[in-house]
C-alpha cells in the first residue's frame, strides 16, 4: 500500500487526490489534511458569496473527498505548533504540499499602516467566514472606498461592497457580516490600477458584473483610457483584454446616471501614499497617487503630477504570495518552493518523497482549473518515484500516529455535522445555508459528529 499525505484541501490539494487515485497505482491511500476543519480552501474561503455557479465546484471536490481511497482529516496543523513537516515524511511514503500563498503583498508606501487600511485578503475573509478574520469594522464610518487593483480579487471586493442586504441575504455570507454591510455608508468605490486598461488582469465577464449592480453607476473617464496606446486599435490585443476594453468603452460613452452607489474605474495611478484623516489623524482619510505614463516597454514611469482621492476605507488587491513553511526550502524572490516538475528540490537536490502543487508550487498565478494539470504533472512525477518510494517503511496506518504525535483530526463526518449545523442557522435566521463564523463554532460543529 503506497500511503501519500496531500496537505492542504484546496482545488491543488483536491486535484491531486483525484489525479493519484486515478493514476493506476492498484492500492494508494490518500490522507489530505488541512489545518481548517472545513475542506476547499479559496473556493469556500476565496469565492465571492454571490458567485454561486463557481461555488458550486464544491460539490466536484466533494465526490473525490468521499472516495474510499481519500480521507479527509480537518484541523491538522501542520509545521510549527503541529505535526512537523520531518514526522510526516515519517508517516507517509509520499507528501504533497498544496498550502497555496496564504499571504497578501503590500504597497510599500507610508500610512499603509493607518486604520481603514487592509488587504483585500483580510476583507475577503470576513465576509467569507474564515475562522481566522478577527474584525468586523471594515466599514464602518466609512463614505469613500479605495481598491487598489485591477484583477478578478479587486473587482469582486468591490462588487461587494456595492452589494445591498436583499441580494446578500440569499448568499452563504456570516450574519455579522451581512449586518454590516447593510448599514454601510459607502457610496463611492475608486478601483484603481497604476497600467492601461489594455494590462488589466479582471475577466471580462466579472467586469461587466459590475455594471449589472442595482441601483449602481459604472464611471469611466474616457481621457483616461485614452492614455493607454492600445485603447484605440485594440485590434492587436488578445481576445480577452480586447473584451475588456470594448465594455470600457461603453461605459465610457454613457451619459451620467443618478443613482446611490457610484463605482469609478481609474487607470495609469500608482499609490504612493496613503494620508492621514484631517480629524483623526491615525485613521486613513485619501490616497495620494502619481499619473503614470506607458514607458514603451509594456510598463510605466511616474509623471510627478499627483491627485489626492478621499477614502475611510483602503483595500490593497496587488496579489498573493507564498509563506515558508518550516521543514521546506523556499525561494523567497518568487514566494515557492523550489522544485522540478513537482519534485521539491533541496540545494538543487530532487528530496525524496516531497512534492508541491498549487500557488505554493508555480505561484499565484491562473483561475481554479489551472490547478488540475498542474496536479497531474506533480502526480506524473510521483507515479514515477513509486516503486522507489515504497521501499521505505512507513506507518500501517498514518493515522494513529498523527494522533500521537498531537493532532486531533476532524473527519469527513465532522465536516458533514458542520454543514447541518450551518443549513440550521440559516433556517433559524429565516435565510439559506449561513457559514459558521469562528474556530469555536466549527469545532463544537464537527464534535456532535461520531469519531472515525
Amino acid at each position: 500500500m503506497l500511503y501519500v499525505a496531500v496537505v492542504g484541501s484546496g482545488p491543488s490539494g483536491v486535484y491531486t487526490a483525484q489525479s493519484l487515485v486515478q493514476s493506476g497505482l492498484s492500492e494508494v491511500r490518500v490522507d489530505v489534511l488541512d489545518r481548517l476543519p472545513c475542506p476547499y480552501g479559496l473556493v469556500r474561503y476565496g469565492v465571492a458569496p454571490d458567485h454561486e455557479k463557481i461555488k458550486s465546484l464544491q460539490s466536484n471536490l466533494r465526490t473525490v473527498l468521499e472516495d474510499e481511497r481519500v480521507r479527509f482529516l480537518g484541523d491538522v496543523q501542520v509545521g510549527p505548533g503541529g505535526v512537523p513537516v520531518t514526522r510526516l515524511r515519517e508517516l507517509y511514503h509520499a507528501v504533497v504540499y498544496c498550502v497555496g500563498a496564504a499571504t497578501d503583498r503590500h504597497l510599500g508606501v507610508p500610512g499603509e499602516e493607518l486604520s481603514g487600511s487592509w488587504s483585500a485578503t483580510e476583507f475577503v475573509s470576513w465576509y467569507s467566514a474564515h475562522p481566522d478574520s478577527v474584525t468586523d469594522g471594515f466599514v464602518l464610518g466609512a463614505r469613500s472606498a479605495v481598491v487598489v487593483g485591477v484583477g478578478n480579487v479587486a473587482v469582486d471586493v468591490t462588487r461587494m461592497l456595492a452589494r445591498g442586504a436583499s441580494e446578500l441575504s440569499p448568499t452563504d455570507v456570516p450574519q455579522a457580516a451581512l449586518r454590516a454591510l447593510a448599514a454601510s455608508k459607502v457610496t463611492e468605490i475608486s478601483m484603481i490600477g497604476r497600467r492601461g486598461p489594455s494590462q488589466a488582469r479582471f475577466t471580462t465577464k466579472e467586469l461587466r458584473e459590475l455594471g449589472s449592480l442595482p441601483d449602481t453607476e459604472v464611471v469611466v473617464d474616457p481621457e483616461e483610457l485614452a492614455l493607454d496606446p492600445q485603447y484605440a486599435d485594440p485590434s492587436d490585443l488578445p481576445a480577452a483584454q480586447r473584451r475588456n476594453v470594448e465594455v470600457l468603452r461603453g461605459w465610457a460613452a454613457a451619459p451620467p446616471q443618478d443613482r446611490a452607489r457610484r463605482i469609478r474605474l481609474r487607470f495609469f495611478l500608482r499609490p504612493v501614499e496613503l494620508l492621514p484623516d484631517e480629524g483623526d489623524g491615525t485613521r486613513v482619510g485619501a490616497v495620494r497617487f502619481e499619473r503614470t505614463a506607458p514607458d514603451g516597454h509594456g510598463g510605466v514611469t511616474g509623471t510627478g503630477r499627483y491627485e489626492d482621492i478621499e477614502a475611510q476605507l483602503v483595500l490593497r488587491s496587488v496579489g498573493y504570495r507564498g509563506v515558508p513553511l518550516e521543514g521546506l526550502p523556499f525561494d523567497t524572490d518568487h514566494g515557492t518552493v523550489p522544485h522540478r516538475a513537482g519534485r521539491v528540490l533541496r540545494d538543487g537536490v530532487v528530496a525524496p518523497g516531497e512534492y508541491v502543487a498549487g500557488w505554493i508550487k508555480r505561484g499565484p498565478t491562473g483561475v481554479i482549473g489551472t490547478n488540475r494539470p498542474c496536479a497531474k504533472e506533480t502526480v506524473a512525477s510521483l507515479v514515477e518515484d513509486a516503486p522507489e518510494l515504497m521501499r521505505r517503511e512507513s506507518a500501517e496506518d498514518p493515522l494513529a500516529a498523527l494522533r500521537a504525535a498531537g493532532a486531533t483530526p476532524v473527519p469527513w463526518a465532522g465536516w458533514e455535522a458542520i454543514e447541518r449545523a450551518e443549513a440550521e442557522l440559516g433556517a433559524s435566521l429565516g435565510r439559506g445555508v449561513v457559514k459558521l463564523p469562528d474556530w469555536t463554532s466549527l469545532l463544537a460543529a464537527a464534535r456532535t459528529a461520531t469519531s472515525s
